[in-house]
């Protein structure tokens, strides 16, 4: 990813439009086809190079005039073609095109390897029953399997979500000035057409100088909220590896370093790195949404932060999605640490069942529900498991035997629907 959008690749991007412009342009005969053959020989790296360009720009201050001048010389009497009709920004947003295209690309791979490990993670640990948390308190029982299909859903929300904006995202222009193009004359549209098929992308529909930046705005909002995505798988990871939860933890390997001064530290810093960069991910939505309102047909607001949030927001995500997939694919689970917290509420976290069931019985749901409410509290505040005083409770005993509420608070049996949930889960998250 981050060759992608290094200095040289980024020039030959340039290049690369232009030689795709020369060949358009002999294609409909407004220049000799060997003065496109010249252009495109001509149009690499290798020839045009960065510090040749840099040294140039220094000199007349204009990035991209400084590369076709160089190119222009370099192809001699067929200099003259070069940057036919074009204006810098025909140049430079469907560079930009061309780069996002094959960073989408990646991103896209890096998405399907989270999803495949997240859905393997739901249907291996399917029936590995843990405590459910609201608020940072038990809830009802879940599996872990449950929790990781949940996260599987959303990185298929996140893949669908790319793949309706890559659409909008991946389009180039060669319209010229103001959009108009009035440079390249009768056979403007079939110039264009002909570019963007050379370069196998979209032409945008209409543009002014430049294409409108609600589209890279959008791309970036995305990225925010797929970071955000990633900073709640890790953030979950991080909660549940503290020391009085420890039912997941990240792999730590032999030669780790966990402290400085603490030799027995096992810090989840990957999972910390991951919620830190979407700090900065989610940072970059205002700049590329401050981008979208320019002066008329264009300013040069927009080009100075673009050249950071562009590129940034392709390495931090694509950082994090490899950062993430390494601590799932190393994760480290304890069974026994999620009995051991099933148990810490002594039954609490079965009065749903037993409430239902009472309802279920003919005590009705809001009595139920105020019988289950004083048991629980009793035994709360007495240090006693529920079931105790279950068996005890007259109003609870005229409804259930001792062997209903038995069955009725082990947490293995509450835990609903969740294997068809799963099933159904993985199923949807695959589907992209």
């Amino acid at each position: 990813m981050k060759a992608l959008f290094e200095e040289e690749n980024r020039l030959q991007r340039f290049l690369d439009v232009e030689a795709a412009l020369a060949e358009a342009l002999a294609e409909v005969g407004e220049i000799p086809k060997q003065g496109a053959s010249e252009i495109r020989r001509k149009a690499v790296v290798s020839v045009v190079t960065p510090d040749r360009v840099k040294e140039r720009e220094t000199r007349i201050h204009h990035d991209i005039m400084a590369m076709v001048e160089i190119l222009a010389e370099e192809c001699g009497k067929y200099g003259k073609y070069v940057h036919w009709g074009a204006t810098s920004y025909d140049i430079v947003d469907t560079a930009w095109a061309l780069l996002m295209r094959d960073g989408v690309s990646i991103l896209e791979k890096r998405l399907r390897e989270l999803r495949d490990v997240l859905c393997d993670l739901a249907c291996d640990n399917r029936d590995l029953v843990m405590v459910g948390r609201t608020h940072g308190q038990h809830a009802t029982p879940i599996t872990f399997g449950f929790k990781m299909a949940v996260y599987a859903a959303e990185i298929r929300r996140d893949l669908e979500r790319l793949g309706e904006l890559k659409e909008r995202l991946l389009v180039g222009k060669m319209s010229g000035a103001v959009g108009t193009m009035a440079s390249q004359g009768e056979r403007a549209l079939e110039i264009e057409r002909l570019v963007m098929r050379g370069l196998g992308i979209k032409p945008a529909v209409i543009t002014t100088q430049i294409v409108c930046r609600d589209r890279i705005a959008e791309f970036v909002c995305w990225a925010a909220v797929t970071a955000s995505s990633l900073d709640r798988i890790s953030t979950e990871i991080r909660n549940l590896q503290r020391t009085e939860i420890l039912e997941v933890a990240e792999g730590f390997e032999k030669s780790q370093v966990g402290s400085s001064t603490m030799p027995h530290k096992q810090n989840p810093v990957d999972c910390e790195k991951v919620s830190g960069l979407a700090k900065v991910m989610r940072g970059l939505v205002v700049p590329a949404l401050e981008n979208v309102p320019l002066w008329h047909e264009r300013d040069l607001t927009d080009s100075s932060s673009e050249r950071f949030v562009i590129p940034l927001t392709f390495v931090i995500l694509d950082e994090m999605l490899l950062t993430l997939v390494k601590v799932l694919k190393n994760l480290r689970i304890f069974p026994e640490n999620m009995k051991k917290n099933l148990e810490a509420t002594k039954g609490a976290i079965l009065t749903e069942a037993v409430m239902m069931a009472l309802a279920r019985k003919g005590m009705g749901r809001q009595k139920a529900h105020e019988v289950l409410r004083g048991v629980s509290a009793r035994a709360f505040n007495e240090g006693v498991p529920l079931r105790d005083l279950l068996y005890k409770t007259p109003e609870v005993t005229a409804y259930l035997s001792k062997k209903e509420i038995e069955e009725l608070t082990k947490p293995e049996n509450y835990v609903g629907r969740v294997r068809e949930l799963i099933d159904r889960a993985v199923r949807y998250a695959r589907s992209v």
